[in-house]
C-alpha cells in the first residue's frame, strides 16, 4: 500500500513540475517581451530627440515639428520609465517566486527519489546478503557483520523515506503558493504600473494630443488638396504633351532652335568592337561649357567625351541608321559617331556643337551672335579637314582671339586666364605658364632625355611572371609602396627651392579647374621605389608615367588639406633649348599625403645611402686594383731577380760540368791505355768491337 500510494505522490509531482515548467516559459515570455518593450520606448525617445540633428535633402527647419518632436519624446521617455519599472517589479514579484519553487522545491523532490532509491537498493541487498547465512558452523564473525549491515541499511531507508514522504506532503502546499504568489505580483506590478501612467497623463498632456490630432488632420486635409491639384496638372500636361510623344515630331510644328549654346538630351553613341563589327549604347549627354559629357544611368555625375572648342560637326551615313551625325576633335585624334532620336534633335545637336566650337558661349550674349552667325543649318555644317590643314588655319585665329581660356580634360590654361595670371605669383610661376589636367607622357621630339621614359611608360606587367629577357628596373629596390592618387594638374615653375610653389602650384591648379568647371581626374595608383616614382594604370597594370627619384628635387603637402601634394621634376631641355626646366605635379589621395610624401623622402634617403655606399665601394675597388697593380709589380720585378739568380747559377754549374768532363776523359783514356797492354791480341779486338 505504501509503495503504491508512492506511486501516485510521484505521478502528482511529475505533472506539478511538467506544468510549472510551462507556466514559467509563459511568464518568462511576459517577463521578456516587458523588457523589450522597455528597450524600445527607450529608443524611440531617443531617436525623437535625434530629429533636430537629421539633414534630410528635401526638409528645411521645421521648428513647429521639431518642438512637437522634442515634447513627444519626453512623454514617451517617462513612459519608459514606467516600463523599466514594470519591468523590475515583475523580476521580484513574479519571475523570483516560480524560479525560486522550480529551481529549488521540485529539484529537492527529484533529489530526494533517487536518494530513497539508492536506499531500499541497499536495503534490498542487504537482506538478501543476510538470507543466504548458512544454518551449519555459523562464523559470529561473519553474522554480525551482516547483522550490522541490515541494521545501517533498514535505518538509512526508513529515515530517507520519512524525509522523503514529506518533501511529497509538504509540496501540495508550495503548489499553491508557486502558483499564487507570482500571479499576486504580476498584478500588482500591472497595477502600480497604470497607476504611474495616469499620474503621467495629466490634462496638459490631453490637450496636447487634441491639439496634435487636429495638426494631423489638417495636414491630411492639405495633402488632399495637393494631390488633387496635381491630378488636374497632370491631366492638363497630358493634353498638351500628347504630340511630343511621337519620337520624330513633325518639324513644321515643332521647328529645331538653331541658335543655342546648351544642349542636353539622350543619345545612341557607336562603339566600334571589332575591325568591322560595332554596338550601339543609349547615354544621357550634355554640354558643359566647352566640353561634350556624358552620363549613364544611374551614375552620381557624368564624364567628359570630348573638348568640342574649336572641334568640326558634320552628317554622315552610319549602318543604315538616321540622323547619325560625327564630332572629330581640335587634334583629330578622337572623334565619336552619335544618332539623334529625331530630326528636330539631330539638327538642334549639329547647330550647337558648331556654335559650341565657335566659343560662341563664351560671349555675353550667345544666342545673338549665334543667330548672325548661323545662316543656314546643315549646310553650315562642313566636313572635317584634314588635321594638318585645320591647324594651320586655326593657328592665326587662336592667336588673334579674345582672352578666353579653353577648357578640357587635356587642355591648357595659358593667357587666356588674365584673372588667373594675376593671382601668381611672378617668382614661383611664370605669367602665361599652360597647366595641364591630365595625364599625358611628357615625351617628344625636343626632349631626349626622357625618351627612354617612353618606352618604359607602356611597359606592361607580363600576367604569367616571365620576365621576357630583362630584368624589371624595380626588382632590386628596397622599398614597395603603392598609394591611389587622382591627378589633378601640372604646370612648369620657376623656382624648385622652396615649398611656396608647390603651395602656390595647388591654389592655380585648383583655381582653375573651379573656374572652367574641370571636375574629370584620372585615378592611378602611385608607386614610391628607391629608383623612381611611377603612375601605373589600375585597370591594365600599364605604367602612365615614370619620374626618376634624383629629378625629384621638391615634394610638399597642402598646409590644411592633408590629401593634396605635389612635387617638382626636374628636367634636361631638348635640342633646341639645353636649359633645365622644372614641371611641378599636383595630386590628391585619400588622405595619405604625408605619409606619400614621407614615403617619397624615405626613398631619397635610401637612394643617398646606397649612393654613398656605392661611391664607398667604388673607392675601395680602386685602391684595391691600385694595390693589386703593385703587388704584380713587385712580383715581376722578384720574378726577374729570381731569374737572374737562376740564370747566373746555370752558368757557374755549367762551367764546373765542362772542367769535371775534361778530367774524366784523361782518367778513362790512361785506363784504357793500360788495360790494352794486359790484354792479349783477341781482347784487344774484342775492346776494339766494343
Amino acid at each position: 500500500q505504501t509503495r503504491s500510494l508512492l506511486g501516485v505522490f510521484e505521478e502528482d509531482a511529475a505533472a506539478i513540475s511538467n506544468y510549472i515548467n510551462q507556466l514559467f516559459q509563459a511568464m518568462h515570455r511576459i517577463y521578456d517581451a516587458q523588457n523589450e518593450l522597455s528597450a524600445a520606448t527607450h529608443l524611440t525617445s531617443k531617436l525623437l530627440k535625434e530629429y533636430e540633428k537629421q539633414r534630410f535633402p528635401l526638409g528645411g527647419d521645421d521648428e513647429v515639428m521639431t518642438s512637437t518632436l522634442q515634447q513627444f519624446a519626453k512623454v514617451i521617455d517617462e513612459l519608459s520609465s514606467c516600463h523599466a519599472v514594470l519591468s523590475t517589479q515583475l523580476a521580484d514579484a513574479m519571475m523570483f517566486p516560480i524560479t525560486q519553487f522550480k529551481e529549488r522545491d521540485l529539484k529537492e523532490i527529484l533529489t530526494l527519489k533517487e536518494v530513497f532509491q539508492i536506499a531500499s537498493n541497499d536495503h534490498d541487498a542487504a537482506i538478501t546478503r543476510y538470507s543466504r547465512l548458512s544454518k551449519r558452523k555459523e562464523n559470529e564473525k561473519i553474522k554480525a557483520e551482516v547483522t550490522e549491515d541490515v541494521y545501517t541499511s533498514r535505518k538509512k531507508q526508513h529515515q530517507t523515506m520519512m524525509h522523503y514522504f514529506c518533501a511529497l506532503n509538504t509540496l501540495q502546499y508550495k503548489k499553491k503558493i508557486s502558483l499564487l504568489e507570482p500571479l499576486l505580483g504580476y498584478m500588482q506590478a500591472q497595477i502600480s504600473f497604470f497607476k504611474m501612467g495616469s499620474e503621467n497623463l495629466t490634462e496638459q498632456l490631453e490637450e496636447f494630443l487634441t491639439n496634435i490630432g487636429t495638426s494631423v488632420q489638417n495636414v491630411r486635409r492639405e495633402m488632399d488638396c495637393e494631390v488633387e491639384n496635381m491630378q488636374q496638372t497632370i491631366e492638363d500636361l497630358e493634353v498638351a504633351s500628347d504630340p511630343l510623344y511621337l519620337p520624330d515630331p513633325d518639324p513644321t510644328k515643332f521647328p529645331a532652335h538653331r541658335n543655342l549654346t546648351r544642349k542636353a538630351g539622350y543619345l545612341n553613341a557607336r562603339n566600334k568592337t571589332g575591325l568591322v563589327s560595332s554596338s550601339w549604347e543609349r547615354q544621357f549627354y550634355f554640354t558643359q561649357g566647352g566640353n561634350l559629357m556624358s552620363q549613364a544611368r544611374g551614375d552620381v555625375a557624368g564624364g567628359l567625351v570630348m573638348d568640342i572648342d574649336n572641334c568640326s560637326v558634320m552628317a554622315v551615313d552610319c549602318e543604315d541608321r538616321r540622323y547619325c551625325f560625327q564630332i572629330t576633335s581640335f587634334d583629330g585624334k578622337k572623334s565619336s559617331i552619335l544618332q539623334a532620336e529625331s530630326k528636330k534633335d539631330y539638327e538642334e545637336w549639329i547647330c550647337t556643337i558648331n556654335n559650341i566650337s565657335k566659343q560662341i558661349y563664351l560671349s555675353e550674349n550667345p544666342e545673338e551672335i549665334a543667330a548672325r552667325v548661323n545662316q543656314s543649318a546643315l549646310e553650315a555644317v562642313t566636313p572635317s579637314p584634314s588635321f594638318q590643314q585645320r591647324h594651320e588655319s586655326l593657328r592665326p585665329a587662336v592667336q588673334s582671339r579674345p582672352p578666353a581660356a579653353r577648357t578640357s580634360s587635356t587642355g591648357s590654361l595659358g593667357s587666356d586666364s588674365a584673372a588667373l595670371s594675376a593671382l601668381s605669383l611672378d617668382s614661383l610661376v611664370a605669367p602665361d605658364t599652360p597647366i595641364q589636367f591630365d595625364i599625358i607622357s611628357p615625351v617628344s621630339e625636343d626632349l631626349p632625355g626622357q625618351a627612354k621614359s617612353s618606352g618604359q611608360s607602356g611597359r606592361r606587367t607580363n600576367p604569367f611572371g616571365e620576365s621576357g629577357g630583362s630584368k624589371p628596373e624595380t626588382e632590386d629596390s628596397i622599398l614597395h609602396q603603392l598609394f591611389i592618387v587622382r591627378f589633378l594638374g601640372s604646370m612648369e615653375v620657376r623656382c624648385d627651392e622652396s615649398p611656396d610653389v608647390v603651395y602656390e602650384t595647388m591654389r592655380q591648379i585648383l583655381a582653375a579647374r573651379a573656374i572652367h568647371n574641370v571636375f574629370r581626374m584620372t585615378e592611378s595608383h602611385l608607386l614610391v621605389t628607391c629608383d623612381c616614382l611611377k603612375l601605373i594604370d589600375p585597370q591594365t597594370q600599364v605604367t602612365r608615367l615614370r619620374f626618376p627619384l634624383p629629378n625629384v628635387v621638391l615634394y610638399a603637402t597642402h598646409q590644411e588639406n592633408k590629401r593634396l601634394f605635389g612635387f617638382v621634376l626636374r628636367t634636361s631641355g631638348g635640342r633646341v633649348d639645353s636649359r633645365q626646366t622644372s614641371i611641378c605635379y599636383i595630386f590628391e589621395s585619400n588622405n595619405e599625403g604625408e605619409k606619400i610624401c614621407d614615403s617619397v623622402g624615405l626613398a631619397k634617403q635610401i637612394a643617398l645611402h646606397a649612393e654613398l655606399d656605392r661611391k664607398a665601394s667604388e673607392k675601395q675597388k680602386e685602391i684595391d686594383r691600385v694595390k693589386e697593380k703593385q703587388q704584380k709589380e713587385l712580383n715581376k720585378q722578384k720574378q726577374i731577380e729570381k731569374d737572374l739568380e737562376e740564370q747566373s747559377r746555370l752558368i757557374a754549374a755549367s762551367s764546373r760540368s765542362n772542367q769535371s768532363s775534361t778530367e774524366g776523359q784523361f782518367v778513362v783514356l790512361s785506363s784504357s791505355q793500360s788495360e790494352d797492354s794486359d790484354l792479349g791480341e783477341d781482347g784487344k779486338k774484342k775492346r776494339e768491337s766494343e
